[in-house]
């Protein structure tokens, strides 16, 4: 067997390797910036002051069943 060409295939299968690793780190890097974002979009919309709801006239206060 070749020697440059048993150094190409452990130099390839170290870089997939490597690949990997990075591939992994950074799907767990996205999925927590998305929890973070998730969690503040949260917070936000909790912060919001809930609007009166109609209680007299008809706008807001029926339900137009046939529409």
């Amino acid at each position: 067997m070749d020697v440059a060409l048993s150094n190409s295939i452990v130099s390839t299968a170290t870089a997939l390797a490597s690949r990997e690793n990075s591939d992994a780190l950074n799907i767990r890097v996205l999925k927590k910036a998305l929890d973070i974002q998730a969690s503040s979009a949260a917070t936000l919309l909790q912060a919001l002051p809930q609007p009166p709801l109609a209680t007299s006239g008809s706008l807001g206060t029926q339900v137009n069943t046939f529409a």
